[in-house]
């Protein structure tokens, strides 16, 4: 089984299929059960990879978990039944080699475009998921106009008085009245702001209530995924 199957069938990456081979071969195993080969990725690059035996299989399983190790077996069982039965059959002429061959390479090109467009979701996908858990972990609410500042440094060019302008618009603050600025009751209800209120003590004795905006850290996950999500940043940002 190549290591390119192994990593199709465990979802792992490729690369990391590659590594915890290495490390094993490192260890001092007999490489007779890990014979290193070749393929040609989707950009007709040469690159290296790894055919193993069962045993090869079993002992590089042996240190995944158990599910990926149920992958493994169960493929090989696969593999076994089918040798049986006469459904997979050693190329009895150079012809029906090279036809096996053409065959496998297929399969492998196929695996590799599989594993190479997760690795480039995986790609796109990482700033907003660090982003995101980021602002989780955080206790820290912020002002609209520090969101303004954190869409900046992710590509979204807007400003602190646009952004309010769209989510008075898109129905997240107020428009209008004594609550201008002030998150809607659908905003208040999705967890996405909080109000801080501050006492102002006058000279005249009075006292003086100011309420202040703030975006929670599930609300900068929330603003930042959504422009982020948007294919046309412009748009979003109108």
């Amino acid at each position: 089984m190549s290591s390119l199957e192994i990593a199709e069938l465990t979802g792992k990456q490729h690369a990391h299929v590659m590594r915890d081979i290495r490390s094993l071969l490192e260890q001092g195993l007999s490489e007779s059960n890990f014979g290193l080969g070749s393929y040609t990725d989707a950009n007709g690059q040469s690159r290296p990879c790894y055919n193993l035996t069962k045993k090869g299989c079993l002992i590089l399983a042996s240190g995944y978990d158990a599910k990926l190790r149920e992958r493994i077996i169960d493929r090989w069982e696969q593999l076994e039944i089918q040798s049986q039965n006469g459904t997979f059959q050693i190329p009895q002429s150079f012809s029906e080699a090279l036809m096996l061959a053409a065959k496998q390479a297929q399969q492998i090109e196929e695996q590799q475009k599989q594993i190479k467009a997760k690795d480039e979701q995986i790609r796109q996908d990482a700033p907003r998921v660090l982003f995101s858990k980021a602002v989780e972990t955080a206790k820290r609410s912020c002002l609209v106009a520090e969101l303004a500042k954190i869409l900046q440094q992710n590509g979204i060019n807007i400003g602190q008085n646009r952004l309010f302008d769209w989510m008075r618009r898109k129905g997240y603050l107020c428009s209008k009245g004594q609550y201008y600025n002030q998150p809607t009751q659908k905003a208040m209800e999705l967890g996405l702001f909080e109000l801080k209120q501050t006492s102002i003590n006058k000279p005249d004795g009075s006292v003086l209530v100011s309420t202040t905006t703030k975006v929670t850290g599930k609300g900068q996950v929330y603003f930042v995924d959504k422009f982020l999500s948007e294919t046309n940043v412009g748009r979003a940002a109108v």
